[in-house]
């Protein structure tokens, strides 16, 4: 018969550890992480080997006890729950892990005052009053002023108040400039201070010098300002061409007759019919009204192109006798340029009826050649003017 195994001492239960309670917390909405208990789980003791002895105040190490057989039926046994740590132990010494030193406050410094210190004003002095004149009590009181009629203090020389002298001067015999005479017809007596000027024979002679200058430029000013008139008139009035009514002429070139030269065509044109520079010879252009001209336009020689200049002289001084509509005459000098085409030259005078040119002398003048004028061309005032 054999007998049956000894029963297995009964093993005893794990203690709970945190890391074992935390699913536990997982399934309760109310938990926090803040109140887990973080402190350290203590590491289980070593068992000392063989032949040594524990340490004093530590408990000593159970026995070795064999395995038991997994085979054999067993009863669980209940363990003995091991003491949890109070929570409010736990959360003072987390709190005690949490605190920071903090350093002594400094005190602070004394707050700046709200206005600042200023050194102490300097003293101004009181403003000075201003005296009214007192009443006038009289002469009986002192010189009465002959201005105003102050009374005075007799050792004074001018006013208290008005500042006037006190004697009154006869300047009816002193001589005024002439220019005050002319702006004070008056004889008003001047103020204090306002002494006569000191007049000598240069300054007297220099202030008619002066006055007959400006009476002299005021006439001529007067004079010419028609004629000033007239002239910017003509500087901005737009040109028209004037056709004389009849033409004359010293003598003429068979063929080239004085009217060739106003026909308005550059290709004919007038000869004198003699050699040289054609001194003295002259040609006319007479006007039936007196006719106001500014411009005009001379061409020389034979025609307007270049390559026919030395067919001929070209008249290079001619003198233009005007004759105006009272029988006055004037001249004017006119200097051509040897070039081909109209050469334009101011020609403003007013009312002629009749103008002379006279060959004074001329360009290329040979004993084979004789001068020509092509065209002279005579410009006035455009009507479109008067409207």
């Amino acid at each position: 018969m054999t007998s049956a195994p000894a029963p297995a001492p009964p093993q005893a239960a794990p203690e709970p550890t945190p890391q074992a309670a935390a699913p536990a917390a997982d399934n309760d909405d109310d938990y926090d992480p803040d109140d887990e208990d973080t402190t350290e789980t203590p590491l289980p003791v070593i068992p000392p080997e063989d032949g040594t002895t524990a340490p004093s105040g530590t408990a000593p190490a159970p026995a070795h006890t064999p395995a038991p057989d997994r085979t054999a039926p067993t009863t669980p046994v209940p363990a003995a729950a091991a003491p949890a740590p109070a929570l409010g132990d736990t959360m003072a010494a987390r709190a005690r892990s949490l605190l920071v030193p903090v350093a002594d406050a400094e005190p602070r410094p004394a707050a700046p005052p709200s206005v600042a210190p200023v050194l102490p004003g300097r003293p101004v002095a009181d403003r000075p009053q201003v005296r009214a004149p007192g009443p006038v009590l009289g002469e009986h009181n002192g010189v009465a002023c002959p201005w105003c009629a102050t009374p005075n203090n007799p050792d004074r020389h001018f006013c208290v108040r008005c500042a006037m002298p006190m004697t009154l001067e006869d300047r009816s015999s002193i001589r005024l400039p002439w220019w005050r005479r002319l702006f004070n017809r008056n004889g008003a007596t001047p103020w204090a201070g306002d002494r006569p000027r000191l007049r000598r024979t240069f300054d007297r002679i220099l202030s008619w010098v002066v006055a007959a200058v400006v009476i002299t430029l005021v006439i001529i000013a007067g004079v010419n300002t028609p004629a000033a008139i007239q002239a910017t008139r003509d500087h901005f009035a737009k040109r028209a061409p004037v056709a004389p009514d009849s033409f004359a002429a010293s003598r003429s070139y068979p063929g080239h007759k004085p009217e060739l030269a106003f026909d308005k065509i550059n290709n004919s044109w007038w000869g004198p019919g003699v050699s040289q520079s054609g001194e003295g010879e002259w040609i006319e252009a007479r006007f039936d009204e007196p006719t106001r001209l500014l411009d005009l336009i001379i061409t020389s020689g034979t025609s307007v192109r270049p390559d026919q200049l030395n067919q001929s002289a070209l008249p290079h001084r001619i003198k233009a006798t005007i004759t105006l509509k009272d029988g006055k005459t004037t001249t004017r000098e006119i200097v051509l340029d040897q070039s081909s085409g109209g050469q334009r030259r101011a020609f403003r005078v007013g009312d002629v009826t009749k103008v002379r040119f006279t060959i004074e002398s001329s360009y290329m003048a040979s004993a084979s050649k004789q001068v020509s004028i092509a065209e002279i061309e005579f410009f006035g005032r455009s009507s479109a003017n008067s409207t």
